[in-house]
């Protein structure tokens, strides 16, 4: 459940079970509630914003967003993955493609799925 309450300068959002008499509070101090009931969540995947945003990157941009969500540097990632700074510089800037064997590396070191690393257009 999910309760809005909204005056000019309050916006108070409460998520998950409300116990009632912190709705009824909430009701008494600032008026009729705005309840929001069966908000569901998706795999961010799943979007068309996600598969729009995607849609254009490359295999070395997917890995250079997962390597700054895990604040990695090119130095450690290459430690996990077996391999030299320089090759994965090489395959975020497209000089070097992301193999089978080394996609599954990169999904393992990054906690993501090998075929993330595809290329749109294979």
């Amino acid at each position: 459940m999910l309760a809005v309450v909204k005056t000019p300068r309050i916006d108070l959002r409460l998520e998950g079970d409300i116990p009632s008499a912190i709705l009824e509070a909430l009701e008494t101090e600032y008026g009729p509630l705005q309840v929001e009931d069966g908000d569901e969540m998706v795999n961010i995947r799943d979007t068309e914003w996600y598969k729009e945003t995607t849609a254009s990157m490359t295999p070395g941009d997917v890995l250079q967003a997962l390597r700054w969500k895990r604040q990695m540097s090119q130095t450690a990632l290459a430690a996990m993955v077996g391999a030299s700074r320089q090759n994965i510089s090489a395959m975020e800037c497209g000089r070097r493609p992301i193999g089978r064997e080394m996609a599954v590396k990169l999904a393992a070191a990054l906690g993501a799925e090998p075929s993330e690393f595809q290329s749109p257009w294979c």
